[in-house]
């Protein structure tokens, strides 16, 4: 097992460098001074051209250029934002945990929802049942995020009035964070309005929560679904049924557990497309998380900024797609046998 992780580790350390080879390339691509693209500075002084020279390693070749920059990169040092003429890992650290927030309450929807229907359509004597349960995840697949963003801000905001359609909280609650999770400061805070806050601040989440909550809800229908068929035909199910057990204590004891395994690897093969559906989300719902802020800095052509959030974002990925994999190698029994019989 160590030598797996081992191999892991390798393996997110090696695409991490690629990744930041890619960005420092592109950053020899924008169209502006070289010295602004990678410190934000639109008019450094003569001190500030030698120390970013010196930084930098301007003076040398473009290998040396790269160490240095991964170099100033790994140690927190991602520039300052033109627009605001604040350090960019400051504000990258302030909008990272509503993204974050607005993540978790999406994976949270679509587990919930997603599960039980996944456990119906494969357990389901009726094709009726069936039938439709697979045409509503078709169709939440197909459909496009931005168009399904702006129609339930206008149905659910603009004509039934029930749920605010921007923002994370209404203005006129003064929250100090402390998580960075709106939900839990507003449960920390001290205010009297602390609970009225909190309501506020789910009314707030549950329009772009559900919006994003639609892609991996149909991947963990389908993808139940099908993990469900297989595990109720293996032969431990077949023993369990001869024993007598009820049906529902099988399937939540023994089949379910089973079949979330590959539901987990499923999940982790989309991170991708998530993240850039979260993107879309946050700008429609003017979510203030790291989509928004990057998007916003794209607009302005703060190229720190795009540096920073794309450097995040692929690092996150990178990260969490390496996390489940090896999540799905501890949880699964087939997977730990291939591993240990090939070490």
């Amino acid at each position: 097992m160590f030598k797996y992780l081992l191999r892991r580790l390798n393996l997110f350390l090696a695409t991490s460098l690629v990744m930041v080879g890619v960005l420092f390339y592109a950053t020899g691509l924008f169209p502006v001074d070289r010295t602004h693209a990678l410190t934000g500075i639109h008019t450094p002084t003569a001190s500030q051209l030698v120390q970013i020279e010196q930084d930098y390693k301007l003076d040398k070749n473009q290998a040396w250029q790269f160490i240095a920059y991964l170099q100033q990169r790994l140690s927190g040092n991602l520039g300052i934002s033109v627009t605001s003429h604040q350090e960019v890992a400051e504000e990258l650290s302030a909008v990272l945990p509503a993204s974050f927030e607005l993540a978790v309450m999406a994976a949270i929807i679509a587990i919930c929802f997603g599960v039980p229907l996944g456990v119906l359509a494969s357990q389901s004597q009726h094709k009726l049942t069936q039938n439709t349960i697979m045409a509503i995840t078709l169709t939440g697949y197909s459909v496009p995020v931005f168009w399904l963003g702006l129609y339930l801000s206008l149905w659910f905001g603009v004509d039934l009035g029930w749920l605010p359609i921007s923002g994370q909280i209404n203005l006129l609650y003064e929250i100090k964070p402390v998580t960075g999770f709106m939900l839990v400061d507003t449960l920390l805070s001290e205010s009297e309005y602390s609970m009225s806050a909190f309501k506020d601040a789910l009314l707030h989440i549950i329009l772009p929560a559900t919006t994003l909550a639609v892609l991996p809800f149909t991947v963990v229908v389908r993808s139940t679904r099908s993990a469900m068929m297989n595990v109720m035909n293996q032969t431990f199910i077949r023993a369990a049924e001869a024993r007598g057990m009820h049906t529902s204590t099988i399937i939540l004891r023994h089949a379910l557990p089973n079949a979330l395994i590959p539901v987990l690897k499923h999940l982790g093969l989309m991170l991708g497309s998530f993240a850039s559906y979260a993107i879309v989300v946050e700008m429609i719902f003017s979510w203030p998380g790291v989509g928004s802020w990057l998007v916003s800095g794209i607009y302005q052509r703060d190229y720190t900024v795009i540096q920073g959030g794309i450097l995040a974002v692929a690092l996150l990925i990178i990260f969490l797609s390496i996390l489940i994999e090896v999540l799905h190698t501890v949880f699964n029994p087939l997977s730990r046998k291939d591993l240990y019989a090939t070490s």
